[in-house]
C-alpha cells in the first residue's frame, strides 16, 4: 500500500510538472511583470522611519477584579478565555483620546498640511505585545525620525495617566458596591444555613447516594451488553450478506441447493446430462444441426433436462427453477452453504437477546425515574448554601483589599524603554524584491492551473483510461505528422512499410499480438477501427495494423468505410474508380474490385462517394459482405468515421467481431469522450481496447527516440492493460521476438 501511494504521488507531480512545461511562457510573463512592479515600487519608496517604546505590566484591571469573587488582585485576566489582557490594553493605546490628544498636541499633519486624521495615524502605529512576556512594544513609522520618537513617548505618557485615573475611579464604584452588597450576602447566608437545617430535621436525611449509584451501574452493564449484542448481529448480518453474495443465493436457497448436491438422483441425471452435452457440442463441430445424430442428441438431451427439472422439483419440495451450474457443489461452496445457515441462524438468537436485553434496561431506567426528589432538594439547599458562603467571605476580603486601593495612587503599567532617535531606516527593497518574485511564480502558477483546468482536452493516458475504462491495447509514439489544409485529420506515413525498424512498427506489433488475445471463444477476424472525433489517427491505425498483421503472414483486407472523408487511397496512393460503394449497390464485383498494395494485403477503397452512406453500410449487403470477406480473409480491418460526428462506426461495430478504439491525446475533448462512452455503452458494442496514439512525453508515453533498431522504455510495457493471463502471454511473446530481432 505505501508503495502504491508514493507511485500515485509521482505520478501526480510528473503531471504538474508538465503542466508548468506547457505553460511556462505564461508564467515568466507573470512572474516578470510582477517583479518588475515591485522592484518599481521599491525604488520609488521613501526612506521610513521606525520609533519603539516598552511598556511592562504587572497587573491588569487591578480595581475592578476587587469586585468579582472568583478573581484574586492583581491577577491579569480577561472576560472570556479566548480574550487577552494585553491585547485589550493595545487597544485602550490605540483608541481614539489618547490618539487625538497624541495627534493635537504634536501637530501631526499629513502631506497636504491639514491636521492627520485617526485612520491614517493608526496605519503607522503598531501595538503588539512581546511572546512570552507581559510587554507591550510600541512603535510609529514617519519619514522623520524625530516626529517618531516623539509620538511613541507622548502615546505612553498619555496612556499612563489613563490607566491611573481609571484605577482611581473603579476603586471608588467598587468600594460603594461592595458596601452596599455586604449585608444583603450575610443575610443570604443565615437563610441558606435555616433552610438546609429544617430539611435535614423534617426528613431525616442521612445518606441518598447509594442507591443511585447502584442503579446507574446496572444500567451501565445492561448497556454494554446491548453494545456488545448489537455489534455481534451486526457482524452475523454482515457475514450472512458476504456469504449470499459471494453464493448468490438466500438462506433458504442455500439449504435447497445443498439437498440438491447431495440427491444421488439428481446427480446421476444431470451427469448423463452433461455427458450428452458435450457429446452435441463434439458433434455440432462435425455436422449441421438436420443430421440424424445432431438430432437425437438435441432430443435427447432435452428429454434428460426435462427429467432433471422433476427430479429437482421432487427434491426441492415446489416448482423451482435452479440453474444447472448450482446443482453440483464443490466442497468450499457446501462449507459456505453451511455457513450461511449458521449464520442466519446466529443472527435470529442475537436478535431475540436484544430485545430482552432492552426491555430489562428499560426497567431498570424507569426504576431510577421513580427515585425521592429528597437528594435533588438536598443538592440544591447545599449548592444555595455553599454560593451564599462563597461570595460572602470573597466579598468580605474584597472590601478590605478595596479600602487600600481606594488611597493608591499608581497605575498597573510603568516605562520600560522609551523611544530613541532611529538613525537609520530598515532597507526592505530585498524583501519587497523576494516578495514580489514570490507573488509573481505564485500567481503565475495559479493562471496556469486555472487554464490547464479550464482546458477540457485530454492530455495523458491516464486520463483516457479514466473516462473510457477499457483496456489499454498499445501506445502509439508521435510520428510529428502536419495537419492537411484546414481538416483535423493528418497526412498519415506507413510507418509499418517504410520504415520497418522504427518505434512505430514496435508499437504495432505490440498492438496486433494483444488483439489477438481480446477473444477466446472464436477467432478475431473482423475489427471496425473507430474513433470519438476526426483528427485522432484513425485511418493512420488501421493501415498500419493492417500491414503488422499482413508481416506475420495472415491474409487481411483493409476497407475504408469512411464515406464522408475516406483517405486510405490517399495513404497507399490508389485509384478510386470503384471501391466499396460500387459493390453495395451491384456495379462491381467485390473480388475485382479490391487492390494489392503489399503480399497478403489487399485494400478496398472506398469507391464513389453515395448521397447516403448510412443506407448503403447498414444494408444486408454490407453484412453479407462483411461474411464473404471474412471467409476469403484472415483478418479484416474496417476503417469507420468519427462517432461524434456520424453513426457509421456504430453500424459497422455491430457486424464485426470487436471494435478497436483510437485515442488521441491533445485532440479528444473530455465531453466528447464521455458521448463516446455514452454511445458504444447504449448500442452495447463489443469493444475489445483502446489505443493510444500520437503519444509524446507530455501525455504520458514510455516511448524515446533511438538509434538503435527498437528505441522503447520499459515503461511502455507497463502502460499496456490485459487482463489476467493474456497480458502476461502477450508481453511474453513480444519480448521473445525484440530478442530474436535484436540479436539477428
Amino acid at each position: 500500500m505505501p508503495s502504491n501511494q508514493e507511485d500515485q504521488n509521482s505520478l501526480d507531480l510528473q503531471q504538474y510538472w508538465l503542466i508548468l512545461k506547457r505553460r511556462w511562457l505564461l508564467i515568466a510573463a507573470v512572474t516578470g511583470s510582477v517583479f518588475g512592479l515591485s522592484a518599481l515600487i521599491a525604488i520609488r519608496q521613501k526612506p521610513i522611519y521606525e520609533a519603539e517604546g516598552k511598556l511592562l505590566f504587572s497587573k491588569t484591571d487591578r480595581v475592578s477584579s476587587l469586585t468579582s469573587p472568583s478573581t484574586q488582585v492583581g491577577e491579569l485576566n480577561g472576560v472570556t478565555q479566548l480574550s487577552s489582557p494585553l491585547d485589550t490594553e493595545a487597544e485602550i493605546i490605540r483608541s481614539n483620546p489618547i490618539v487625538k490628544k497624541t495627534i493635537t498636541s504634536l501637530s501631526l499633519t499629513d502631506k497636504k498640511g491639514t491636521p492627520l486624521e485617526i485612520d491614517e495615524f493608526l496605519k503607522k502605529l503598531k501595538v503588539k505585545s512581546i511572546r512570552g512576556t507581559d510587554i507591550l512594544a510600541i512603535s510609529y513609522r514617519s519619514s522623520d525620525p524625530k516626529e517618531a520618537a516623539a509620538v511613541v513617548n507622548s502615546m505612553m505618557k498619555y496612556y499612563l495617566a489613563n490607566n491611573i485615573n481609571v484605577n482611581q475611579a473603579q476603586a471608588r464604584v467598587a468600594k460603594r458596591f461592595l458596601s452596599n452588597q455586604l449585608p444583603d450576602v450575610e443575610a443570604r447566608v443565615i437563610r441558606a444555613e435555616t433552610a438546609l437545617r429544617k430539611f435535614k430535621e423534617e426528613n431525616k436525611v442521612v445518606a441518598l447516594d447509594q442507591e443511585a449509584t447502584t442503579g446507574v451501574e446496572r444500567l451501565n452493564e445492561l448497556s454494554g451488553q446491548i453494545t456488545q449484542a448489537q455489534s455481534n448481529l451486526v457482524d452475523a448480518a454482515t457475514r450472512s450478506q458476504l456469504l449470499q453474495r459471494q453464493l448468490k443465493l438466500n438462506s433458504l436457497q442455500a439449504l435447497d441447493i445443498g439437498n440438491l448436491s447431495q440427491s444421488k438422483g439428481v446427480q446421476e441425471v444431470l451427469t448423463e446430462y452433461q455427458k450428452v452435452e458435450n457429446e452435441l457440442a463434439v458433434a455440432q463441430t462435425r455436422y449441421t444441426n438436420e443430421h440424424p445424430a445432431i438430432v437425437n442428441l438435441m432430443a435427447k438431451a432435452a428429454a434428460l433436462k426435462k427429467q432433471l427439472g422433476m427430479r429437482v422439483s421432487e427434491n426441492a419440495g415446489s416448482e423451482k427453477s435452479v440453474p444447472t451450474q448450482n446443482l453440483q457443489m464443490g466442497e468450499l461452496k457446501q462449507t459456505l452453504t453451511a455457513q450461511l445457515v449458521q449464520s442466519d441462524v446466529e443472527r435470529s438468537a442475537l436478535a431475540n437477546r436484544i430485545k430482552v436485553l432492552q426491555d430489562a434496561y428499560t426497567m431498570s431506567q424507569k426504576r431510577l425515574g421513580v427515585l425521592p426528589q429528597l437528594q435533588q432538594n438536598q443538592q440544591q439547599l447545599e449548592r444555595q448554601l455553599q454560593v451564599a458562603r462563597g461570595t460572602y467571605e470573597e466579598l468580605l476580603k474584597r472590601s478590605q483589599e478595596v479600602d487600600v486601593a481606594v488611597n493608591q495612587n499608581v497605575g498597573n503599567a510603568q516605562v520600560v524603554s522609551i523611544a530613541l532617535l532611529p538613525n537609520k531606516a530598515p532597507d526592505k527593497t530585498t524583501l519587497d524584491l523576494a516578495v514580489g518574485g514570490f507573488l509573481g511564480i505564485l500567481l503565475g502558477v495559479g493562471i496556469a492551473l486555472m487554464l490547464e483546468a479550464m482546458d477540457q482536452s485530454l492530455k495523458t493516458i491516464e486520463q483516457a483510461q479514466q473516462l473510457f475504462d477499457y483496456p489499454l491495447l498499445g501506445t502509439i509514439p508521435h510520428l510529428g505528422q502536419k495537419s492537411k489544409g484546414g481538416e483535423a485529420e493528418s497526412l498519415l506515413e506507413l510507418s509499418m512499410r517504410e520504415n520497418p525498424y522504427s518505434v512505430a512498427n514496435s508499437a504495432f506489433e505490440m498492438l496486433q499480438t494483444n488483439l489477438d488475445f481480446t477473444v477466446f471463444d472464436k477467432p478475431l477476424k473482423v475489427i471496425a477501427v473507430v474513433s470519438s472525433s476526426p483528427g485522432e489517427g484513425r485511418s493512420f491505425v488501421a493501415s498500419n495494423l493492417a500491414v503488422a498483421k499482413a508481416h506475420m503472414g495472415r491474409k487481411v483486407l483493409l476497407v475504408d468505410a469512411d464515406m464522408r472523408h475516406s483517405c486510405q487511397q490517399q495513404i497507399w496512393k490508389l485509384p478510386n474508380l470503384l471501391g466499396l460503394s460500387n459493390v453495395l449497390v451491384g456495379q462491381a464485383e467485390f473480388s475485382c474490385t479490391t487492390q494489392k498494395v503489399m503480399v497478403n494485403l489487399d485494400v478496398l477503397t472506398v469507391g464513389t462517394i453515395p448521397p447516403n452512406p448510412a443506407a448503403l453500410l447498414d444494408s444486408q449487403r454490407m453484412a453479407l459482405l462483411i461474411q464473404e470477406a471474412a471467409k476469403d480473409y484472415d483478418c479484416v480491418i474496417i476503417d469507420t468515421p468519427a462517432l461524434s460526428l456520424f453513426g457509421d462506426g456504430l453500424m459497422l461495430g455491430k457486424m464485426a467481431d470487436g471494435i478497436l478504439l483510437v485515442v488521441r491525446p491533445g485532440v479528444l475533448d473530455s465531453a466528447v469522450a464521455k458521448s463516446t462512452k455514452m454511445m458504444l455503452e447504449q448500442a452495447r458494442s463489443h469493444v475489445l481496447g483502446m489505443v493510444v496514439n500520437a503519444v509524446t512525453t507530455e501525455s504520458g508515453s514510455g516511448y524515446y527516440h533511438s538509434r538503435g533498431s527498437y528505441g522503447r522504455k520499459r515503461s511502455a510495457l507497463s502502460q499496456i492493460s490485459l487482463p489476467g493471463i493474456r497480458r502476461s502471454r502477450s508481453l511474453f511473446i513480444y519480448y521473445m521476438y525484440y530478442i530474436y530481432e535484436y540479436n539477428y
